[in-house]
């Protein structure tokens, strides 16, 4: 039995993993921000330099990061980080600019085998919470979903419709959100899911990610309509708040759209065109999400949880500033 010392001293524990990452590196800021100490997990040999720097106000939170080098892949690696942790934040998961030549080996495995080693720790260690960052790619493309009601939390991602169009970021994030919910139901795991969609802002990280970069493209001319990854943009800031929301809020459960908005990418496109009018931003002139019902409000549960979504037009301009700032632009 653990003494109540030892109890208050697990209680601001959590770990993060890919905690390098855009959006883990903003998830690791915040937590630092609230005191909390973040067992913070990054894929061996990756850069993890920005995690030290990611509190600017010198750790005015008391919050304190301990890097971990861990494959998700490796049970062993990932159950030295959580120990001892009172929540888990699941961000790791492959995401690639480039199409995987092996989608299975590349994407799905890491996603399905990483999720079940981690929360396998987490049942072993009697974490109270997992926060899973799932995605808006578990929800959408659902070409059953009526084309008279918005996107909510209940789509699920066709995944014959995906494999068939050689899809497989979808497929990969899907079976992993749908392995992870078996297996809390079989025993007894709390768990959370979130929902970001095309998440922009500020680049912590050195390299660039792949929501960033497609601000990145339709900035330099892409005609590229995001058909089948798109349902509206969020902030990377409100991402982590939320998931911190969702860890502290004891009745949170089940899953969260984490969006400012659904609406198609052409309406997108025209507001950077406004913003940016120096770039080559193509203007789309008919629907980019054929049969997408537009909702300002689509992030109704977190809304109701009392998060607060920034501007989409401030969100744009930070990312600009940042990739323009890292040399992207």
């Amino acid at each position: 039995m653990a003494t109540s010392e030892e109890k208050k001293k697990k209680e601001k524990v959590v770990c993060v993993t890919g905690a390098n990452g855009f959006i883990g590196s903003w998830l690791v800021r915040t937590l630092l921000h609230k005191g909390y100490t973040v067992h913070a997990t990054i894929f061996p040999g990756s850069d993890a330099s920005h995690l030290t720097t990611t509190n600017p106000s010198g750790g005015c939170g008391g919050g304190l990061v301990v890097v971990f080098q861990a494959d998700i892949l490796d049970q062993e690696s990932i159950s030295r980080a959580i120990e001892g942790c009172e929540g888990v934040f699941h961000v790791a998961s492959p995401c690639t600019l480039e199409d995987p030549k092996d989608p299975q080996l590349e994407l799905v495995l890491p996603a399905v085998q990483g999720t079940f080693n981690v929360l396998e720790a987490s049942r072993n260690f009697n974490v109270r919470r997992v926060v899973l960052t799932s995605s808006i790619s578990a929800l959408v493309p659902n070409p059953s979903w009526s084309n008279t009601i918005p996107f909510d939390e209940t789509s699920w991602t066709d995944l014959d419709y995906c494999k068939s169009r050689q899809k497989w970021y979808p497929v990969s994030k899907t079976l992993a959100e749908k392995a992870a919910w078996e297996y809390a139901e079989k025993h007894g795991l709390d768990l959370v899911a979130i929902h970001p969609s095309t998440c922009l802002g500020p680049l912590l990280q050195p390299s660039l990610n792949a929501s960033c970069a497609v601000l990145q493209q339709l900035l330099q001319g892409s005609e590229d309509t995001q058909e089948y990854h798109w349902l509206g943009a969020v902030h990377v800031r409100d991402v982590a708040n939320a998931q911190v929301l969702l860890f502290e809020t004891p009745s949170a459960s089940g899953r969260y759209l984490c969006t400012n908005g659904i609406y198609q990418f052409m309406d997108f496109a025209q507001v950077v065109s406004k913003l940016c009018p120096e770039f080559p931003v193509h203007r789309f002139v008919e629907d980019t999400q054929p049969g997408l019902v537009g909702c300002k409000n689509a992030a109704k549960r977190l809304l109701d949880l009392g998060l607060v979504f920034t501007p989409i037009e401030d969100a744009i301009q930070d990312t600009v500033e940042s990739l323009k700032a890292k040399g992207f632009l």
